[in-house]
C-alpha cells in the first residue's frame, strides 16, 4: 500500500453511521422501514445511472467522437441496464408488505410522492424525453410540486444536450452513408419493392383468404409500403418528423438502420451494440413504469396516489408515452432479410472490416 495514503476502515469510508441513521420512520407501524429503506436503494441507483449517464453524455458529445470512446459509453450504458434489472426486482421485495401494512401508515406520507423524485426525472429529461411528450396528471409542469432547488435542477436538465439529441448528430456523422458510384440506396429500395411484391402475390394467391380478408391484408400492404417513404424520400421524413411521429434526422435514420442492416461488419458492431443498448435501457424504464404501476394497484387500488395524481393510471400512461428511443424500436419495420441486402463493392467491404479514421477514404 503507498505509504502517504492512511489505512481505511470499511465504516469510515462508506459513512456507514451516517448511511444508517438516514431512515426515520414517521409511524410505529414495523413495515414503513422496509418502504423507506427500498426507496433510499432506488434513489442511490438512480445517482450511479445519473453518473454512468454524465460520462456517456461527455463522451459522445464531440465533433469527432473515437471508436475507443464509443466502446466506453457501450459498457457504462450496460451497466444502467443491469441496474436496471435490479431495481426491477426491488419491487419483489416492497410487495412482501401487504395493502392493509401500507395503509397503516399511508397517510404519513402525504403529499410526498415518488413524482418529487428529482433523480428520475434528471434522468428522463437526460435520455431525452421531451417536455410536451409527459404525461401530466395535474395542471401545469411536472415540476411543480419539486421544491425551489429540485425546480432549478430539473428545468436546467431540460437545456441539454440530451443522450438522444447526441445519439443523433453522432450517427448523423457516419462515414458510411455514400458510397461513391455505387447506390446502395437505390439498390436497397429494389429489393424493398421486389420483397412488397412477393408479398402482394402471396395474400392474392393464398387460397386462406376471402374477400374481405384479402382486401384487409391488401390495406396493410399499402400503408408498410407507404411508411417506407421514410426512408426513401427526405421530404415524406420531415412530414413524418412534423407529424410528431418520428425524431432521429433523415441521415441518422439512414445510418441507423445501415448499421442494423450490416451489423456483422466489424466497424459496425460497437455501434450496433450502442443502439441496441439504447433500445434495452427504454424498454427496462417501460418495464420499470409497469412494475411500479401494477404494484401501485396492488396497494392501493384505485385510490388517488400520496401525491394527488390518479396513481395507478398514471404511471401506466407513463410506461406507455415516456420512452425515448422509439424510432430505434421501429427500425425493425424497414429491415429485410439478409438474402436480399444489396452486395457491397470489394471496397466498401474493406472499409467496414477495418477502423475508420476521420479523413480516411
Amino acid at each position: 500500500m503507498d505509504s502517504q495514503h492512511k489505512p481505511v476502515y470499511y465504516g469510515t469510508y462508506l459513512h456507514l453511521d451516517r448511511l444508517l441513521d438516514c431512515q426515520e420512520p414517521h409511524s410505529e407501524v414495523h413495515d414503513e422501514m422496509l418502504f423507506i429503506i427500498v426507496h433510499q436503494a432506488f434513489e442511490l441507483w438512480f445517482k450511479l445511472i445519473l453518473h454512468d449517464l454524465d460520462s456517456v453524455l461527455a463522451l459522445m458529445n464531440r465533433d469527432y467522437v473515437d471508436e475507443s470512446d464509443v466502446g466506453l459509453a457501450v459498457t457504462r450504458l450496460q451497466r444502467i441496464v443491469e441496474i436496471q434489472r435490479v431495481i426491477i426486482e426491488h419491487f419483489t421485495v416492497l410487495e412482501t408488505m401487504t395493502p392493509l401494512d401500507f395503509l397503516e401508515f399511508r397517510d404519513v406520507l402525504v403529499p410526498a410522492s415518488g413524482s418529487q423524485s428529482v433523480q428520475f426525472r434528471l434522468i428522463e429529461n437526460k435520455l431525452g424525453l421531451l417536455h410536451d411528450r409527459r404525461v401530466r396528471f395535474y395542471s401545469g409542469d411536472y415540476w411543480r410540486n419539486l421544491s425551489d432547488a429540485d425546480r432549478a435542477r430539473a428545468e436546467a436538465s431540460e437545456q441539454g444536450p440530451s443522450l438522444f439529441e447526441v445519439i443523433d448528430r453522432w450517427l448523423g456523422r457516419t462515414p458510411f452513408l455514400n458510397f461513391g458510384d455505387f447506390q446502395f440506396w437505390r439498390s436497397y429500395r429494389g429489393a424493398v419493392e421486389g420483397m412488397l411484391e412477393n408479398d402482394r402475390q402471396i395474400i392474392l394467391n393464398s387460397p386462406t383468404f376471402n374477400d374481405t380478408d384479402r382486401e384487409r391484408q391488401l390495406a396493410n400492404l399499402e400503408k408498410t409500403r407507404e411508411s417506407f417513404s421514410l426512408v426513401f424520400d427526405p421530404d415524406a421524413h420531415a412530414r413524418f418528423v412534423e407529424a410528431g411521429q418520428w425524431r432521429l434526422s433523415f441521415d441518422s435514420t439512414l445510418a441507423a438502420l445501415l448499421i442494423l442492416l450490416y451489423r456483422d461488419r466489424p466497424i459496425l458492431q460497437q455501434p450496433f451494440r450502442l443502439l441496441t443498448t439504447l433500445i434495452e435501457i427504454d424498454e427496462l424504464f417501460t418495464a420499470w413504469r409497469h412494475r411500479h404501476a401494477m404494484m401501485v394497484q396492488r396497494m392501493i387500488g384505485a385510490k388517488i396516489g400520496t401525491g394527488g395524481s390518479s396513481g395507478h393510471d398514471y404511471l401506466a400512461k407513463t410506461a406507455q408515452s415516456h420512452s425515448v428511443f422509439t424510432d430505434l424500436f421501429n427500425m425493425s419495420t424497414y429491415l429485410i432479410p439478409r438474402s436480399l441486402l444489396p452486395e457491397l463493392p470489394p471496397d466498401v467491404e474493406r472499409a467496414l472490416r477495418f477502423v475508420h479514421e476521420a479523413g480516411d477514404a
